[in-house]
């Protein structure tokens, strides 16, 4: 009986894992990661986004972990709601920046004359996709506050799985890991189109960053929505 305790232990341990994996490529984790990433050229800094956010993530989960499963705090439904609210505002944020760039970053030439003879130089007033100087701080932050958004329903279930607090706390720490190495993953494949556009042309690659930043204020507007009115954010039920 207790060497089929362990196995179940452990199979959850793993499943932990698993769905930290899973729980990265939440669409609003790849939109935030992505309006970030297509802002660096370099893939190193591309990897160190997504392992940022990641760390962010779990610092987070395992906080509220700790205060769930020992000191049995509780997180108020209005508070994991606000959090969720967060997540939408800081989407359009992240997003708005790339849509604006796209707009503005027009290439267009200016005349020189060398030698007698008269030259264009195409260029454009936007700064290059590689001056990414928040490449830690910004998806570090923002992981953060989407571990405090999803705090709620994981450490209900850890409580529901564990039989111990630190088999919870190792639940949640596999879990992190887990979204750690996913979008990790993630970040470095996501990259690749970014960097391609880059090498072939600045305006292509203002396209693309354009696209990443709709598909990031739509999402952001679904989720206020969803948040503020479905689930009764704005106008709680009486």
């Amino acid at each position: 009986m207790e060497s089929i305790t362990e196995a179940t232990v452990l199979t959850a341990l793993f499943l932990g894992f698993l769905l930290g994996v899973k729980h990265a490529l939440d669409a609003d984790h790849i939109v935030a990661v992505t309006t970030i990433v297509s802002r660096s050229r370099s893939l190193p800094r591309s990897l160190l986004t997504g392992l940022s956010w990641g760390i962010g993530h779990t610092l987070t989960l395992l906080a509220a972990g700790f205060g769930v499963l020992v000191f049995k705090l509780t997180i108020p439904d209005k508070l994991a709601l606000s959090m969720e609210l967060v997540v939408g505002i800081i989407l359009i944020l992240l997003g708005v920046p790339l849509v604006i760039k796209l707009v503005r970053g027009r290439i267009h030439a200016h005349a020189h004359r060398h030698d007698g003879r008269l030259h264009l130089h195409p260029h454009s007033h936007q700064e290059m996709p590689d001056h990414d100087h928040k490449h830690v701080r910004r998806p570090l932050l923002i992981g953060m506050v989407h571990g405090l958004a999803g705090s709620g329903a994981l450490t209900m279930l850890v409580l529901g799985a564990m039989s111990s607090v630190a088999q919870g706390l190792l639940f949640l720490l596999l879990f992190g890991m887990g979204s750690i190495i996913g979008m990790l993953l993630f970040s470095g494949l996501i990259a690749i189109p970014f960097r391609l556009t880059a090498g072939v042309s600045l305006r292509l690659h203002q396209w693309f960053q354009g696209a990443a930043g709709i598909v990031s204020i739509t999402l952001g507007f679904v989720i206020i929505w969803q948040i503020g009115f479905t689930a009764g954010l704005f106008f709680p039920a009486s």
